[in-house]
């Protein structure tokens, strides 16, 4: 009996030594992906640096920038003019519905 016992405790300790190396091995794969993503960033942020160091380009990126938010602005603008517009035909379309209906139940309105 106390064989069993022993061969029992020495299968859940290989479980705990597989789980415990599979959540190192998950461990390490989560560190080697931070690892590579800090340094891109590193890289990517010298290239932004070295880009920016030119005022020239600086100003031509912040030129961009204004001209994207005023061309947001005007669209933004004109999808809200759109809108009202669809608002109103819908109301109509709701008015001819409502006429419609009510000329179609009282055919005396046609003669």
């Amino acid at each position: 009996m106390a064989r069993a016992g022993g061969i029992t405790n020495a299968v859940n300790v290989g479980i705990a030594v597989q789980a415990d190396w599979e959540n190192r091995e998950f461990i390490s794969h989560i560190s080697l992906n931070v690892r590579r993503l800090f340094e891109f960033l590193i890289q990517f942020g010298k290239i932004i640096l070295d880009k920016f160091s030119s005022l020239e380009w600086f100003l031509h990126l912040s030129g961009v920038w204004r001209f994207s938010l005023c061309a947001e602005a005007t669209t933004k603008s004109k999808l809200a003019s759109l809108n009202e517009k669809l608002d109103t035909l819908e109301r109509r379309l709701e008015l001819l519905e409502v006429q419609v209906g009510t000329a179609s139940a009282n055919p005396s309105l046609f003669t």
